[in-house]
């Protein structure tokens, strides 16, 4: 298994990217832990996986500095030090045109988004420095790449924001082995779709891509030899505009 012995961390990983994500990293051999707000969905997507491979739970709000470091501290205490960090916690709102758009939703977006992700990496990065080792793979999306009225100008603020810090940090790291990535997936069928203005049909659903498809582009950056980076990947559904 090219994972084995190696500890993954997932945020958001409950559902969708998330849970594909554990269930293809474990499925190589990882020792996974998922982390998420609410610790009854991720035990249920724990339980969906733990048929196969062990993978465990810790239900932890990435906004929250604090309890991103207890826990990764209980991380590093039950398996060691973080091998693989995957951010994929990310939220949206309904109203997210700015004419709409409630101060308080922004700042949660940003938060979540932006730096929660930032909290999780400053927690993890020390014993990946101490190892000179490190993949650190940032779950962004087109909308970072490119903003558009799809996504609200508070959701693409953010993942701009996780762009530019994911691009930063390799450029920092790199000589200390550690590679980070952004990867933008464009429409994805997962549960933030519940958020948008204007309710998303089920042909539209099986047309996008599925948690399984960015899951495999995880595992793809994930298993590559340490002399191999990847800056930046985009995914799209090939019926998506991308011009």
């Amino acid at each position: 298994m090219r994972l084995d012995g190696r500890v993954a961390l997932i945020t958001g990983g409950g559902t969708g990217i998330g849970q594909a994500t554990a269930q293809a990293l474990a499925n190589e051999g990882a020792q996974v832990v998922v982390t998420g707000r609410r610790a009854a969905i991720l035990e249920e997507a724990c339980a969906a996986i733990r048929a196969l491979r062990p993978v465990r739970s810790y239900a932890t709000d990435v906004a929250d500095r604090a309890q991103v470091d207890d826990m990764v501290a209980w991380v590093r205490s039950e398996y060691g030090p973080v091998d693989i960090l995957v951010n994929n916690a990310g939220v949206n709102v309904v109203k997210r045109r700015l004419s709409e758009l409630d101060p308080e939703d922004w700042d949660t977006i940003m938060q979540v988004n932006a730096t929660g992700a930032y909290n999780v990496i400053h927690a993890v990065l020390p014993d990946m420095r101490a190892r000179r080792d490190g993949v650190i793979i940032n779950i962004s999306s087109l909308a970072g790449v490119r903003p558009a009225v799809l996504g609200g100008a508070a959701y693409s603020a953010s993942k701009h924001a996780l762009s530019a810090l994911t691009s930063v940090l390799a450029q920092e790291e790199k000589d200390n082995g550690i590679r980070a990535t952004n990867l933008c997936p464009g429409e994805v069928n997962t549960p933030i779709l519940d958020a948008r203005p204007v309710k998303v049909s089920e042909e539209h659903k099986a047309q996008i891509l599925q948690p399984e498809d960015v899951a495999a582009a995880v595992l793809f950056i994930a298993t590559l030899p340490p002399r191999a980076h990847v800056p930046e990947l985009l995914i799209k559904p090939t019926t998506q505009h991308f011009a």
